[in-house]
């Protein structure tokens, strides 16, 4: 080794003993006679210190020092007169012997530090330098701590990692796949996996009883702050299983990376209806760290001769506590929130419950004060709080004011990042109609099995059936979903027919699966985590970009390497294929 000892590792205890640093120069200072290099590895930051009484050639040499040279350094270990008791390595310094510049370095186009000065674009164009910087080399330690933690847990209790083919075969339900054009089979194509869904059911097929992988994934699809065009999950696969063996072996997992991850006991995990969390949240992920859960008020609203109200197939609020205080300018603003064409509402209506106990509304033309009493007892105001009330048709004004909910959470502080509330949302639909196609796709995937009990609604009520699905939601972000799978061939076979497939169609796509079914299929189930999504949380990070070595930006581009690019025509004409240029 060309060092015996880490920059982060030399403490008062180290007092004269003789050590070998490499790493590279974050920072100098020449004070006189004396200079003062401070030098970094992914360890820690130790000082180094050169006098020119002592040693003129050597101090001169390190005044030539750039940022970022690679260096290694000789010296004995002194006490620090002047400590810093902010950093571990803060009470003692490098009395330099010996300096040697291993690699010299061009000015780097961003300060490497922990704030820095440098933009998201140009942190991408050079990554590899941001790495260097603390924060997102700590969000990649954090990532490394969450994969162990991980691989040790499911050891723990059986389970096999197997890895599984990243080229397969593409098939159109889901998202867009990235296909890889063959050479050998001209006109033909694998595809990238979206998941290793059929191989680890073929797992359960071929006994492996339990299964996982911290595997890659891909989805040629839109992009925004949780999604990039390959991403990681934590997929898992069991037998003979049912659903509350599935909650209680992942819940316990989520429960162990909070605890050797952040230091904290996550308390038992509540669960949910899917119906409930659309009804109270108007949305499938709520973010339960806060209450503000939706009040419908059709019954006390409507027949009043307000348009808007009676013409609305709903009508909801929440009780925003503490905002009657709001003025005209900030209900205004929560009003142009709700305009945007990301939320598409066209009014907000608001009551204040005034700290002398009056109550005040928007819409006192249509409402008297008892009316607008029974408001204020369905919302359980007190003196000071403010309700916010949307109306329109259900499906559409809900997942609105879930969008108002959130806002109000971010405006309150009540969404804090050291605050993590998980969740289980239960028994999603089995299908959902899709407008463009007019058919319809399965809500998870086609080889979730329905609710036994609601088998019987699959050719009359589709959209009533209940799939033997969940999701595990922490603070809004939905950081996992499961199901357990059909393991029967004629209720596959069934599935695929209301999907909209024809014998043939199922055959060719799935026909591998459904002929392994007729082989002693087990019943099974799994799930799988959204591994980069739970890394962000456990950082505190908006984005899973963050905690991804080498991600992606919004347009799919890697803007290190100048990725997607063009292939040469030679390589063109081996795959058949014709240039469009």
């Amino acid at each position: 080794m060309l060092r015996t000892t880490t920059c982060g590792a030399l403490t008062i205890k180290n007092l004269g003993e003789n050590v070998i640093l490499c790493g590279w120069v974050q920072k100098s200072r020449d004070l006189g006679g004396m200079t003062f290099i401070d030098i970094r590895d992914r360890y820690g930051i130790t000082q180094l210190v050169f006098n020119m009484d002592d040693n003129r050639e050597l101090c001169e040499a390190a005044r030539n020092l750039g940022r970022e040279f690679v260096i290694k350094a000789s010296g004995l270990v002194v006490e620090r007169s002047n400590k810093n008791l902010k950093m571990p390595t803060g009470e003692v310094e490098i009395k330099i012997t010996a300096l040697e510049v291993l690699n010299a370095a061009k000015l780097p186009p961003f300060l490497i530090d922990d704030e820095t000065d440098g933009g998201d674009d140009l942190r991408m164009k050079y990554r590899y330098l941001d790495l260097r910087r603390n924060p997102v080399r700590n969000n990649m330690i954090i990532r490394h701590k969450i994969a162990q933690a991980v691989r040790r847990y499911l050891d723990g209790l059986d389970f096999i990692e197997v890895e599984t083919p990243v080229l397969i075969k593409s098939t159109p339900e889901g998202a867009r796949d990235f296909v890889v054009p063959s050479r050998m089979n001209a006109g033909e194509f694998y595809a990238l996996p979206q998941s290793p869904q059929t191989f680890k059911q073929l797992l359960m097929v071929s006994g492996f009883d339990r299964y996982f992988q911290i595997v890659k994934c891909f989805r040629d699809e839109d992009l925004r702050a949780d999604r990039q065009p390959e991403f990681t999950q934590i997929d898992c696969e069991m037998s003979f299983i049912e659903q509350e063996d599935i909650l209680n072996t992942f819940e316990g997992l989520i429960r162990t990376l909070f605890k050797e991850i952040k230091g904290i006991d996550l308390p038992e995990v509540p669960r949910m209806q899917y119906a409930d969390a659309m009804r109270l949240y108007g949305s499938d992920k709520p973010d339960t760290r806060f209450d503000m859960q939706f009040v419908e008020l059709n019954h006390l609203v409507k027949g009043k001769d307000f348009p808007v109200f009676d013409h609305a197939e709903l009508v909801i609020g929440i009780n925003a506590k503490g905002c009657a205080s709001y003025t005209r300018k900030q209900v205004d603003e929560l009003t142009d929130f709700i305009k945007r064409p990301q939320v598409g509402a066209t009014g907000l209506i608001y009551l204040r419950h005034n700290e002398d106990g009056s109550l005040k509304s928007s819409v006192d033309k249509f409402y008297n004060e008892e009316d607008l009493k029974g408001w204020s007892a369905a919302l359980n105001t007190q003196p000071g709080d403010l309700v916010l009330v949307m109306a329109g048709t259900t499906d559409k004004v809900r997942k609105q004011l879930s969008e108002l909910r959130l806002e109000m959470g971010n405006r309150l502080g009540l969404r804090d990042k050291n605050v993590f509330s998980a969740l289980w949302v239960l028994d999603f639909p089995l299908l959902e109609w899709d407008e463009e196609t007019e058919r319809y796709h399965a809500m998870h995937h086609p080889f979730t099995s329905p609710k036994p009990e609601d088998i019987v609604l699959l050719d009359t009520k589709p959209a009533e059936v209940r799939a033997n699905a969940y999701d595990m939601v922490i603070n809004g972000t939905e950081v996992g979903g499961g199901s357990i799978r059909i393991h029967d061939r004629a209720l596959q076979a069934l599935m695929f027919k209301h999907l909209g497939f024809s014998t043939e169609e199922a055959q060719k796509q799935f026909g591998f699966l459904m002929d392994a079914f007729e082989f002693g299929a087990p019943p099974h189930g799994g799930i799988a985590f959204g591994f980069d999504r739970l890394c962000s949380i456990f950082a505190g990070l908006d984005s899973i970009r963050d905690v991804i070595a080498f991600p992606k930006n919004n347009s799919g581009r890697d803007v290190m390497i100048d990725s997607p690019s063009t292939i040469d025509e030679k390589q063109l004409n081996e795959l058949k294929i014709k240039s469009t240029v």
